[in-house]
């Protein structure tokens, strides 16, 4: 089925940035979201240049980059409406970060190959497939409560990219898996590497975005609010290691293949929300620039 491109109608303007009853699980996410508008700009940049090494009969994965691009569009606009909210609720910083990521990504395009790019792209769709089965199947309690309208942001990114998961895998194994040997020294030590290498170098920038946050929050707080705020860190803390961690470590198997993932329940009848007539989805008016 090919991939979709839609339109969510978010009103950005109501959400504050302790979004969640748990403070600690919204200010990850806000410090997450300095990632797609620098990372989905550049892996647009990327599969552009995949489209022009790909052989001109391989049309199933060559509509697939184009559905993934038009995603990925969406995607980084959406994020650029809800991370000016949250900056300018006592955040300025967070514009830094984001500037920071997007010069190492361009740093990247400048010195890196192709398969590198392709690996490291692979390695943070990895981390977003695991994102989309959480949300949708491990996430009710740590939610409830929370803004609806955060919701749908992150609910809506995370079952595109669980959708488009093997876009990435796919192309890398496409040009740089063929024949035994690529199959074992690309297909998996430089596919870890590249996921490795991705994880290490997005979670940088998240740890430091989310650390000023917090230090920004608690120079208003007082020891009782500090308090909540540590004890929920501890619960979110407890909430990936049991979450999120076991799944990430799929990837090292030999033969993980994130097309052979099973749908989250719920995933699919979620997403028809935002399908239909462009107009009647309301769009971004943002620029891409």
């Amino acid at each position: 089925m090919a991939l979709k491109v839609r339109y969510p109608k978010i009103d950005y303007s109501k959400i504050r940035a302790h979004w969640s009853p748990n403070i600690a699980f919204a200010q990850h996410n806000n410090a997450t979201s300095i990632v797609p508008i620098p990372v989905e700009t550049w892996l647009i940049k990327v599969m552009q240049a995949s489209l022009e090494k790909l052989p001109a009969g391989d049309t199933k994965l060559r509509e697939d980059i184009k559905g993934f691009i038009g995603q990925e569009s969406q995607h980084f606009r959406q994020h650029r409406l809800f991370n000016k909210v949250i900056a300018a609720q006592g955040y300025p910083k967070l514009a830094e970060y984001e500037a920071q990521l997007h010069n190492d990504l361009e740093g990247f395009l400048k010195d890196r190959s192709l398969k590198f790019h392709l690996a490291y792209a692979d390695g943070f769709e990895a981390l977003g497939a695991v994102s989309g089965e959480i949300w949708f199947e491990q996430s009710d309690d740590i939610v409830a409560g929370a803004d609806q309208n955060a919701l749908d942001l992150w609910k809506w990114h995370m079952a595109e990219e669980f959708e488009h998961r093997e876009v990435c895998f796919q192309v890398f194994h496409a040009l740089y898996s063929r024949g035994l040997w690529n199959k074992i020294w690309n297909g998996y030590f430089y596919r870890i590497y590249g996921f490795l290498y991705a994880t290490i170098h997005l979670n940088i920038y998240m740890t430091k975005a989310r650390n000023y946050m917090f230090e920004v929050d608690k120079s208003k707080m007082t020891e009782a609010e500090k308090k909540k705020l540590d004890d929920d860190l501890k619960a979110f803390t407890k909430f990936q290691s049991k979450t999120f961690l076991p799944k990430l470590f799929l990837n090292f198997l030999p033969w993980y293949n994130p097309g052979k993932k099973r749908t989250p329940i719920g995933l699919v009848e979620y997403l028809k929300q935002y399908e239909g007539p462009r107009s009647a989805q309301g769009q971004v008016v943002e620029n891409a620039a």
